[in-house]
């Protein structure tokens, strides 16, 4: 256990897809101190079906004219190279990389990639697959509780 408290500062999927905000995102957290900062790792596919449409709030924000809710979390994945890319950027800049994972080969390929501990977001809480696929890894957890209640 640590006896130090650690800052994460949650970068998200405010990237909008670009290496370059990306970086400029790693830049300011770690300008500010952060211990970690910390992004999300997914496969649209594994989300969200082809189908579904983007909430208003996301319409009005993107101002797409495309209101798919799969091409707009395909458009924020984070392939293999760029996690790399983003770890090696992080480790420059003196803040460890963190992503959570929404999905089983998302959760693998963070592994692989040598990820120290997870974090669950509140919404998977209740996914028994997802939270045994991550206790097989052995590593540390950080579980958000934000939409759990003691029920």
């Amino acid at each position: 256990m640590r006896d130090k408290v650690l800052i994460i500062a949650e970068a998200g999927v405010n990237h909008n897809g670009s290496m370059d905000l990306a970086r400029q995102l790693i830049d300011k957290a770690a300008q500010a101190g952060a211990d970690i900062v910390k992004f999300q790792t997914f496969k649209a596919s594994k989300l969200v079906s082809k189908e579904a449409k983007q909430a208003a709030y996301q319409k009005t924000n993107l101002k797409s004219k495309d209101d798919s809710q799969f091409e707009m979390l395909k458009m924020l994945e984070l392939d293999e190279a760029m996690h790399t890319e983003l770890i090696q950027y992080c480790a420059q800049k003196r803040i460890t990389f963190l992503s959570t994972g929404f999905d089983e080969e998302s959760i693998d390929m963070l592994d692989k990639l040598g990820m120290p501990f997870y974090k669950i977001p509140s919404g998977e809480i209740t996914n028994k697959p997802y939270l045994q696929h991550i206790a097989k890894k052995g590593k540390p957890v950080i579980l958000s509780t934000g939409m759990a209640d003691l029920k």
